[in-house]
């Protein structure tokens, strides 16, 4: 007798995704009331970025090297397609965003570093995701490669690399400035590199024909604006359709930036911080001429990572707020903006003690992280029922 198709299509699905183990809640008091923060997916090793697809299922990206699909409470292993990453440092594979015409394209794009010249140095992908029972990339093709020094050793840090999609369907990508120090960190003024900066490329990864510095000499097309450190966060405001970018600064003064078509934001002329060894940055000035000043900056540093503007439901007091993830601090700020001046910043979560890395707003409404470490979590945070 045979075995019907639909039961080894559920054993197949069985099989690949593995069940996950989901934590009692724990319960936050916050500005909205009691919160309850619920474990959703464990086992994931340095979690970096967390996306959802139309259908509600998450890909979530792991920094050594590895792309998931969570669905229906499963997790996949690993999907497979990938190209080569280079997890060392802060390098590995970063930001992963779905196309906007997912649903008939199945277009998804993701950052990664890549080995180049004995160090690393960051690429953008596309690729076409078949999410069956078996879930892998198709098609995958590199579409950007970072020009610029590459960074080596064990000191692989600043690396940035979130990825937006405008609605026009052009992509921003933020590119650190992969220096110790900002004595180091010259290249983020020079138009001749992609370090410390924020670049936009169409889809197949050409420079649109409006990009600020297409026929500038000695500048490459793809930059949009220069003067970064380490932007690990990057969000339309949806209020505004503004770009707003967040960086970690370096001992002290990471800050939020309103991003702007060829404007420098300062680094590392001027910072809100110092060195790690207490020098100054620069002339040790906070502001410069023909410079842009962050609309806000943390001092000290949350080292923040992970942005994004809340629009739902299960929140309504928190809509219009501006979230960020906190690593070194390990908590979650709320920013309250009236247009762009923040009025001020609740802080949650610290009771948790994690690192988060990725904040990410669910199509329930529901408030999603993702915690950094090697046995990393995604956790949803939602009201406390009852």
């Amino acid at each position: 007798m045979k075995t019907p198709r639909t039961l080894l299509i559920s054993c197949a699905l069985h099989l690949a995704f593995s069940s996950l183990g989901h934590a009692d809640e724990i319960i936050f008091s916050t500005s909205a009331g009691d919160v309850a923060l619920s474990s959703v997916a464990n086992n994931l090793e340095y979690p970096w970025s967390l996306a959802f697809l139309p259908s509600g299922e998450m890909l979530v990206s792991e920094r050594p090297g590895r792309l998931r699909l969570v669905r229906n409470g499963r997790m996949s292993p690993p999907i497979g397609g990938l190209p080569a990453i280079f997890a060392k440092g802060q390098s590995g594979l970063l930001d992963v965003v779905v196309a906007r015409d997912f649903t008939h394209s199945r277009i998804i794009y993701f950052c990664y570093g890549e080995g180049a010249d004995g160090g690393a140095r960051l690429a953008v992908a596309r690729a076409r995701l078949l999410a069956d029972e078996s879930p892998r990339l198709d098609h995958v093709e590199t579409i950007f490669h970072q020009i610029g020094p590459v960074t080596r050793g064990l000191a692989i840090i600043n690396i940035g690399c979130r990825i937006v999609e405008a609605e026009d369907g052009n992509l921003f990508v933020t590119l650190g400035d992969h220096a110790a120090n900002s004595r180091q960190a010259l290249p983020a003024q020079s138009l001749d590199n992609h370090l410390g900066k924020i670049i936009r490329i169409r889809p197949d990864g050409t420079s649109p024909p409006d990009n600020p510095f297409l026929g500038t000499h000695d500048a490459l097309p793809e930059i949009w604006a220069f003067g970064l450190r380490n932007p690990e966060g990057l969000a339309f405001n949806p209020a505004t359709g503004e770009l707003w970018e967040q960086e970690h600064g370096p001992m002290g003064g990471d800050e939020i930036n309103i991003i702007s078509r060829g404007n420098n934001y300062g680094w590392p002329l001027v910072s809100y911080g110092r060195n790690y060894d207490g020098s100054p940055v620069g002339d040790g000035k906070q502001k410069g001429p023909g410079l842009v000043d962050p609309i806000w900056y943390w001092a000290p540093s949350l080292a923040a990572s992970g942005m994004m503007f809340y629009t739902g439901n299960l929140f309504p007091g928190w809509k219009g707020s501006l979230f960020n993830g906190g690593l070194k601090s390990k908590l979650l700020s709320r920013l309250v903006l009236d247009g762009h001046r923040v009025v001020s910043d609740e802080r949650m979560l610290e009771g948790l003690n994690e690192r988060i890395r990725d904040v990410r707003q669910g199509p329930d409404g529901a408030i999603y992280l993702l915690t950094d470490n090697k046995e990393g979590r995604i956790l949803r945070m939602a009201p406390r029922k009852g």
